[in-house]
């Protein structure tokens, strides 16, 4: 602690940046850095790794000598768990990278993508498109906006191609460069008002490409000597841009090229192997980041800049709020100091923060210079924004001795305040026990309190359960105290699913073992599990997990309708097995044999019908309801000639379940001709909507017993959107009634894309706050966040605020010069996170209320 300051950097009089040591790396390469292909996820994330450079820099050589090594990002440190390795077979490699689900992709010449797991495990493949095959690939990137990981193209043709969304493929060639001869010296993607762009550099002139044209663009405010462009960096937000001449100059400013912040002299007019920006969010210093072969120079807002010596090639991964550095010995972390650290370890501070700092320092030595300090915090009224600033501080730091020094001394000094919130100090701590769990060697994710901030907890599970760490996932959530919905059940059913694929276990062991780890636990789907089971060719395994789930009395048809074919075949098997389980494995069948009737021709189902006994008296026992599309007639199959499968009680037929409802709709019609004579308008249109319903095409029996309401929201939960519409449209159920059903419907089912969809399809008459609500009731804030920038702006604030998003929300209470508003989003600040955006909101308000 005495000597904290001593590897803080100055850039210009208020800022300070220090490189912090993570990780000490035992690669085993057999090569330098700078002779491998290299690219590592954001946040924290694994680390890609292609030893042979002779496929990237386009040499002949044999492409099954290249490894791409996938190494989690420091599990490896100390050889606790080695990198994951794969021996490539495959075309010549030109490019790596991440998508956000952290699947590496690998882009060979010909415009194929190779899709691999965090365990170099192939997934897929997919193909840029005929013209990148016939051209081959020159240049490649990988990019990440709202839409999803894109991949951007420069084919031979000197033309570029690009896909916004590999999971939803749609290719763009965009237009030609006019008089382009040769491949541009740099180039990049940018996204733009929800449009992404290519920018790339000639000479002197930057183009940008978009879905139609091509234009030429200039920097602001550059200076007559810059020469032709030879590097160019977007930000990590995609919101700024550097730009590095062969004069050594460096352009910062806005990608959309309309605001200049600076420019520097580097005083190097060689090119730099990389250049990132390095930038915290919401700081007033914007920097960028270059190396070259033995050198890192920081540059910004100051005519100053910073200079590291590099021992070793390295290579920079650009993060949220800092730049990660690799070398074949070290993992570092080059970072902005925030401004809550500052205040407090700056030499000579007088910061409140500090003063505290110092006391709660004295009192552990017992000496009177507590009392001192503390009543000099007091007197100026800021021991609220002293412990604030301590925990805040506690946040950005790596080292858990000098979080617990910070956290002794925000303790220490609640004890003096009256109404302090614990809440904030409280997350903090809960906060900095998951990050220092993770952080460590022999799980290697060196997440910051930023990123992790805005990564959420969700996304890190998500993580954790990809790398297989389900034990520290599982532990995360008993510690946060999630639902077991989100938490607990969700890690344990994805466990389950990947016990079914080891095949180095019997059937036996594995169904015990997923049976006593999940028991009768809420929330977990046996379908999905015995389902992966046969997927994987294990039907045994299949059956012995959902016997298993019959056991602990799990609600619901243990097999899932996915099944298909195999499905009626397990179905069977469990039918004769022993325990008693006929009445659920009916259910069980007969929903198989629903599901295989809906994807199988007439023709075929019957056949197959045939061929289970069991099956065909149970279809011919129960039935489906009578609807004009299924005469009788469609049982008979070419085998049997008019011989009537279903027979005379067949359900298509007059079986029972048939006869009721025609019944009760008789009794409905009866009832109706009484209200007319009595003259009963009111009861006869309540009575002819009934009937209607009883008689409704394409619904049948599952509207029985239940309003219309529900009957709605009953089928938009299994699926039935368009049978859902019919009844809209038929009862003219008003619009804002049926949006609302059919949201609050949609979540509870999970179907978030459907929900999207529907939001598109026209503009909504209940507006797009209920979307939010909606979305943040079902603990999804990731699907409340597409929708709160579309709510009007007199709830916009009230959205950004249900999704978390207090910056915004700041901004829009800001904007509308509402107190009530601002004060609503002061409420949710924290005084450790969020002190800064307070500081904007009293500073807003004070003015407000002068006018």
């Amino acid at each position: 602690m005495d000597c904290y300051t001593a590897n803080w950097n100055p850039l210009g009089e208020e800022t300070f940046y220090r490189k912090l040591e993570l990780y000490s790396m035992e690669w085993g390469l057999r090569e330098d850095l700078r002779d491998c292909v290299v690219a590592a996820a954001p946040y924290g994330g694994p680390i890609g790794l292609d030893e042979v450079s002779k496929l990237r820099t386009g040499c002949q050589s044999s492409a099954t000598a290249a490894e791409p090594s996938c190494v989690p990002g420091g599990l490896w440190a100390l050889g606790v768990t080695p990198p994951c390795r794969s021996q490539w077979k495959s075309g010549r490699l030109v490019h790596l990278g991440w998508t956000a689900g952290e699947d590496l992709l690998c882009i060979q010449e010909d415009g194929t993508v190779l899709v691999y797991n965090l365990f170099c495990e192939f997934k897929r493949h997919f193909s840029m498109g005929n013209e990148v095959l016939q051209n081959h690939v020159l240049e490649a990137q990988v990019f990440h906006t709202e839409f999803g990981t894109g991949v951007a193209i420069l084919t031979g043709a000197l033309r570029f191609s690009l896909a916004t969304n590999i999971d939803d493929l749609k290719l763009r060639r965009l237009p030609e460069v006019p008089g382009l001869q040769k491949p541009p010296a740099c180039w990049a993607v940018l996204s733009q008002d929800r449009v992404t762009v290519v920018l790339l550099a000639v000479g002197q002139e930057l183009f940008l490409l978009d879905n139609t044209s091509c234009s030429v663009v200039s920097p602001p405010g550059l200076s007559p000597s810059a020469g032709p462009f030879l590097h160019m960096a977007v930000s990590f937000t995609h919101r700024h841009l550097a730009l590095f001449s062969d004069s050594g100059t460096v352009w910062m400013g806005t990608a959309s090229l309309k605001e200049k912040f600076c420019e520097f002299n580097t005083g190097i007019r060689s090119p730099p192997r990389q250049m990132v920006w390095c930038t915290r969010p919401r700081s007033r210093q914007r920097a960028v980041v270059l190396a070259w072969e033995r050198q890192l120079m920081v540059v910004g807002n100051s005519s100053e800049c910073i200079r590291f010596v590099l021992d070793e090639d390295s290579h920079l991964v650009p993060e949220l709020d800092g730049v990660r550095i690799l070398s074949r010995t070290c993992h570092e972390f080059l970072h902005e100091i925030p401004e809550a650290s500052q205040e407090i370890f700056r030499i000579a501070s007088m910061a409140p923060g500090a003063l505290l700092l110092e006391a709660q320092k004295e009192y552990e030595k017992e000496s009177q210079k507590a009392d001192e300090y503390l009543r000099e915090i007091r007197e100026q009224q800021l021991l609220p924004e002293a412990v604030g600033q301590c925990i805040e501080a506690a946040g950005y730091e790596h080292e858990p001795e000098t979080q617990k020094s910070l956290l002794r001394a925000a303790s220490f000094g609640k004890c003096f305040l009256d109404k302090f919130p614990p809440e904030g100090f409280v997350r903090m701590c809960q906060d900095l026990r998951v990050l220092n769990a993770i952080r460590d060697y022999q799980i290697g994710i060196p997440l910051t309190f930023t990123q992790y901030k805005q990564l959420t907890i969700e996304v890190l599970l998500d993580r954790l359960v990809l790398r297989r760490l389900y034990p520290l996932a599982i532990r995360i959530c008993e510690f946060l105290r999630l639902p077991e919905m989100q938490g607990v059940s969700r890690i344990l059913a994805h466990w389950a699913c990947y016990k079914v694929q080891q095949k180095d276990k019997s059937d036996e062991e594995v169904a015990q073992a997923i049976n006593q780890k999940l028991g009768d636990t809420a929330g977990i789907s046996y379908s999905d599990i015995a389902t992966r089971a046969y997927d994987c060719g294990r039907a045994e395994l299949a059956i012995k997990v959902a016997q298993g789930a019959l056991g602990w009395g799990v609600p619901g048809c243990p097999l899932g309708c996915s099944v298909a074919h195999g499905g009626l075949w397990v179905a069977m098997r469990l039918f004769s097995s022993p325990g008693g389980l006929w009445g659920a494995m009916r259910v069980c069948m007969y929903t198989v044999v629903l599901h295989l009737k809906n994807e199988l021709n007439r023709g075929s189902f019957f056949m197959t019908l045939q061929n289970q006994p069991v099956a065909l008296s149970l279809y011919r026992q129960v039935g489906t309801p009578k609807t004009p599309e299924h005469p009788k007639a469609a049982l008979r199959t070419p085998k049997t000639g008019n011989r009537d499968l279903g027979g005379e009680n067949s359900g298509f037929g007059t079986g029972d379940w048939d006869g009721r409802i025609e019944g009760r709709v008789a009794a409905l019609q009866n009832a109706l001709d009484e209200f007319y004579k009595a003259k009963n308008d009111f009861a006869a249109k309540g009575g002819a909507g009934d009937t209607r319903a009883g008689t409704g095409r394409g619904w049948g029996h599952e509207g029985w017993d239940l309003s219309l309401h529900d009957t709605v929201a009953t089928l938009i939960l299994d699926g039935h959107h368009k049978r859902a519409e019919q009844l809209y449209r038929d009862f003219r159920i008003p619009d804002k009634r049926y949006w609302w059903l059919k949201i609050n419907a949609l979540a509870t089912r999970g179907d978030w894309e459907e929900m999207e969809k529907f939001s598109k399809s026209k503009k909504s008459p209940i507006g797009y706050l209920p979307f939010v609500e909606v979305a943040v009731k079902h603990h999804n804030r990731y699907e409340a966040k597409k929708y709160a920038p579309r709510v009007p702006p007199e709830q916009r604030v009230r959205a950004f605020v249900l999704v978390g998003d207090l910056e915004q929300a700041a901004e829009a209470a800001i904007e509308r010069k509402s107190e009530a508003e601002m004060s609503l989003v002061l409420a949710r600040c924290s005084a450790g996170t969020d002190g800064a955006l307070a500081e904007k909101l009293n500073r807003a308000r004070a003015q407000l209320l002068k006018k």
